[in-house]
């Protein structure tokens, strides 16, 4: 399997103390993280959105995980997620998320991003990340 990587370059910059939005089945969610957080913003008809929800995502021990999408899933596509999905357009305007799939990794304590990039799969994500978590 060939080996992906995202080319952004971080854009460190300040994030909401608590997030705003909904859960799939309508239900209000407010968020405010309390450990390291990697936010995955996930749309449909997206291969790499699709490994991230199905995923068990063992690579990110130790991390909170926070799966997002601006939309609703008209067709169903994550109903076999492993993962609650936050339906919160403003989440991805605050967090400066212009498309997914993308993810960033949050600092809680400074409420910075550490690192950003583009989505192709769980490992890929996983190296990306590595350096910000010490391992």
């Amino acid at each position: 399997m060939p080996t992906y990587r995202s080319f952004d370059l971080p854009r460190g910059r300040e994030v909401p103390e608590v997030f705003e939005g909904r859960w799939l089945d309508g239900t209000p969610a407010s968020i405010a993280l309390s450990e390291p957080t990697l936010v995955v913003a996930v749309k449909t008809m997206c291969d790499g959105c699709r490994l991230f929800v199905e995923s068990d995502l063992i690579e990110f021990s130790g991390l909170g995980i926070m799966i997002v999408s601006a939309t609703e899933d008209s067709r169903g596509e994550w109903s076999s997620s492993r993962h609650p999905i936050l339906v919160a357009p403003r989440v991805l305007e605050q967090l400066d998320i212009r498309w997914p799939p993308f993810y960033v990794l949050i600092d809680p304590t400074s409420r910075r991003v550490l690192t950003e990039g583009v989505v192709f799969a769980p490992e890929q994500v996983a190296s990306e990340i590595s350096s910000h978590l010490g391992t």
